[in-house]
C-alpha cells in the first residue's frame, strides 16, 4: 500500500468513525451495542473499537455511555422524572449499571446528583448548567480499563 493511498484510507476511515460517533450522539437513547455500530459502517466491531479508541480516546461504549450519563444529568436536573424514569429514558436497560456508571463519571449517585444539581443551577440557563455539570471523566472506568494512548495524528 502506497502512503497516497494509506492515507486515503485513514481519511475514510475518519468519516467511517465520525458517523458512528454521530449516530452513538443521535440515537443514544436507542439499544446500540458495538456490534452494530460496527456493522452499520462494513467494519468489524474488534476494528471500530480499536480504530476509535486512537481516533477519540475512548471506546465506542464508554462513549456511549458518557452521553447516556450527560443526557440522564440533563433530566435529573429538571427535577420532575425519578431516577428509574430517568435511566430508561436514556436508554440504560439496568438501574445498577446505570447508577454506577453514573456514580463512576459524576462522582455522586445519581439521586444525590439530582438534590444538589437543582439546588447548583437554580436560575441557570440551561445551556450554561449542561457545560458547568459535564461529566468529566478522570480515571479508567471498567475492570481496570487502561487509559487510551495519544492518537497519532502525523
Amino acid at each position: 500500500m502506497t502512503s497516497r493511498s494509506a492515507a486515503a484510507q485513514h481519511l475514510r476511515d475518519l468519516a467511517r468513525l465520525r458517523r458512528v460517533r454521530d449516530r452513538i450522539d443521535r440515537e443514544y437513547a436507542q439499544p446500540l451495542d458495538v456490534e452494530a455500530l460496527a456493522r452499520g459502517v462494513h467494519m468489524s466491531a474488534g476494528h471500530l473499537s480499536r480504530r476509535f479508541r486512537l481516533a477519540y480516546g475512548e471506546s465506542p461504549y464508554s462513549y456511549l455511555m458518557t452521553r447516556r450519563i450527560e443526557r440522564a444529568m440533563a433530566l435529573l436536573r429538571r427535577g420532575d422524572r425519578s431516577v428509574t424514569e430517568v435511566c430508561f429514558a436514556v436508554g440504560c436497560s439496568s438501574l445498577g449499571t446505570f447508577s454506577s456508571r453514573f456514580t463512576q463519571l459524576v462522582g455522586v449517585p445519581p439521586s444525590v446528583y439530582r438534590r444538589q444539581a437543582a439546588r447548583a443551577t437554580a436560575g441557570m440557563p440551561s445551556c450554561l448548567a449542561k457545560q458547568v455539570t459535564r461529566p468529566v471523566r478522570t480515571k479508567p472506568i471498567r475492570n481496570g480499563e487502561a487509559p487510551a494512548p495519544e492518537p497519532d495524528l502525523a
